[in-house]
């Protein structure tokens, strides 16, 4: 059972990484990088019991690095934000 978990929650943290900034602005990488991060901070939240408080989590880690990273430091493609 622990070994599903911690293999679920490698899976989310780095598909996370991976999209987390999508788009070529500043504040539409913040943006999409807070959505998908708070989509995965949910499912890891309901993992461990408050996908409220993992939503939260992840919304703010994804719109920070989102925002402070460049498109060629991580580059998804385009966002509907573009």
């Amino acid at each position: 059972m622990l070994n599903r978990r911690i293999t679920a929650v490698a899976a989310a943290v780095m598909s996370s990484l991976i999209v987390s900034s999508c788009g070529t602005s500043p504040g539409c990488r913040a943006l999409t990088g807070a959505g998908i991060g708070a989509a995965g901070g949910a499912v890891l939240g309901a993992v461990g019991g408050n996908p409220a408080a993992g939503a939260l989590a992840g919304g703010v880690a994804g719109g920070v690095v989102g925002g402070v990273t460049s498109p060629r430091q991580v580059n998804a493609g385009r966002a509907p934000c573009d």
